[in-house]
């Protein structure tokens, strides 16, 4: 028996299960849905997050800010466990009202300024350290066009192909199609890019570099959504190089261990309140 096509109702209501890896968590509302301080340290930012690629461009943005020697852009990074729902704790929601990791609070300032969206994050950090963000009106532009471009482009990536690929409870063909074509372009965009520079903004490794790669960078490298061999990654010569030049920083290698509690253990920092816990 064919199975009866899909008709929308007039008006939506969440009546059923949509299903999938993170059914229990989602939900059509805002807001929390418990009460919990989260917890601080003693470094003046205070991250809450979870190693996913918009939680490493974080970590490793500090990172590198360490290794160019800020020694005031220590953090402390706690982990935000988001399949068992810590991102709708009270505090968590004050800091994000979106419910979203990364989420920052820069307590080096009276009063303390909260940070989300992992872009904006990038952006502030860069601006208040004057680090990987050129002062040249151009090159500026040039960046902010590429990290702009991967917070458009990364839902189609992320909750297109990577939902329907890989944590859908079942696979529907028309979507899996439509999004791998999307995630094939925009790679081909990237190529085109890198094809004619070094790094996405021009001779030199900026925040865009770091937002793209997180995404990108390790999805072509087999690092997110094990797609590299569907999506036929070794085509994207440009992008493959780009990728794996950036993975060999040492600020990058240590960033990706930064709230990670899955894979080998030796990669595993769940928290981080010191350079000695990635040491």
């Amino acid at each position: 028996m064919t199975k009866a096509a899909y008709v929308p109702p007039k008006v939506w209501k969440n009546e059923a299960a949509s299903g999938g890896q993170f059914a229990s968590i989602n939900r059509p509302v805002a807001g929390p849905t418990h009460e919990k301080t989260l917890p601080v340290g003693e470094q003046p930012f205070q991250l809450y997050s979870l190693a996913t690629p918009n939680g490493v461009k974080v970590t490793i943005m500090f990172e590198e800010l360490l290794a160019l020697g800020h020694k005031d852009a220590e953090y402390d990074a706690w982990l935000i466990r988001i399949g068992e729902g810590d991102q709708f704790s009270s505090g968590f929601v004050e800091i994000n009202p979106n419910s979203k990791i990364p989420a920052l609070l820069d307590r080096s300032v009276e009063p303390p300024v909260r940070v989300f969206e992992s872009g904006s994050i990038l952006l502030y950090l860069a601006e208040k350290f004057k680090e990987l963000l050129p002062t040249d009106l151009a090159a500026r532009t040039e960046t902010l066009n590429w990290l702009f471009w991967q917070m458009g482009a990364a839902p189609y990536l992320g909750g297109g192909f990577g939902h329907f690929y890989l944590y859908a409870p079942e696979k529907i063909e028309y979507a899996i199609n439509r999004f791998t074509m999307e995630a094939k372009r925009q790679l081909d965009v990237l190529d085109r890019r890198l094809a004619q520079s070094a790094y996405l903004a021009g001779d030199s490794y900026t925040i865009a570099d770091i937002a793209v790669w997180s995404w990108y960078g390790q999805v072509v490298l087999g690092n997110v959504y094990s797609a590299a061999e569907f999506l036929a990654a070794e085509e994207y010569t440009y992008v493959q190089r780009w990728a794996k030049e950036i993975a060999k920083r040492p600020a990058v290698v240590r960033g990706l261990r930064v709230n990670r509690t899955w894979g080998d253990e030796d990669k595993q920092v769940p928290e981080r309140h010191s350079a000695s816990d990635i040491s």
